[in-house]
């Protein structure tokens, strides 16, 4: 395996410890020598980012005088609240900190890639898929701790008795498709993006590429919005009250 810098960092320094939980948990990685994984390098390192960026935020938080990063901040709050809030309805509140946390992970993991000696996390499909089976348990959880277990299972019921046998396996093969339909979506675009710029970088390494640049940051943002707006949908779901 070929690390990057701050991967071989990690596995310099925390390999042995790595290394020993998977041990624990009867994992063998393929590279016992570097046992944390560039995408997983990446992900400590975007999660890194994120709290250094919110903690300093929340440092220069002001009422009187808003820097240009807390308006950025709360413009990106608001959008989500807004948009959870058409969608929800007026209980959608307690789950933006969510959608928000979740967006701007994967944000930053889709444009990690753009930095040299650096790679998208999402390029590969772990990491897409654990961000969706967090929608997921966060959605159905939700749903549970909203409507109560019995309550929330009558969904996957449906509308009558007679159908039920029928239309829970349906509907349970329904939402985990979502899990899949969810990975598949972000790490196809994300993974793409990344081989067209390298493949155009490797040809032509003056002017064209920063037309794919600009797509890839493009893709990078509307992936972030799509997986955000289906999650949303998702909770609308799992949380609607009957009126």
């Amino acid at each position: 395996m070929e690390q990057l810098p701050f991967t071989a960092l990690l596995n310099k320094f925390f390999g042995g410890i790595a290394l020993s939980i998977l041990n624990v948990l009867g994992l063998h990685p393929q590279h016992p020598e570097a046992p944390i994984s560039n995408f997983v390098a990446m992900e400590i390192l975007v999660a890194l980012l994120l709290v250094g960026f919110f903690l300093l935020v929340r440092s220069r938080l002001s009422v009187e005088s808003p820097g240009g990063v807390q308006h950025v901040m709360e413009g990106i709050h608001g959008f989500i609240q807004d948009q959870s809030h058409e969608i929800i309805g007026h209980h959608s509140e307690p789950y933006t900190p969510f959608l928000v946390t979740l967006g701007l992970f994967i944000l930053t993991c889709n444009l990690l890639g753009l930095i040299p000696a650096f790679e998208s996390p999402t390029a590969n499909p772990s990491v897409p898929l654990g961000c969706a089976v967090c929608a997921f348990s966060y959605y159905n959880f939700s749903g549970i701790r909203k409507q109560g277990l019995l309550t929330y299972m009558k969904h996957f019921a449906g509308p009558m008795a007679l159908l039920a046998p029928l239309m829970i396996p349906i509907e349970l093969i329904s939402h985990c498709a979502r899990m899949l339909s969810l990975t598949i979506r972000l790490f196809a675009n994300i993974f793409a993006g990344d081989m067209v710029t390298l493949v155009f970088f490797s040809l032509v390494p003056v002017g064209v590429p920063i037309v794919f640049l600009g797509l890839h940051i493009g893709v990078s943002f509307l992936q972030a919005y799509i997986f955000v707006l289906l999650t949303t949908v998702y909770l609308s779901g799992a949380v609607a009250e009957e009126h």
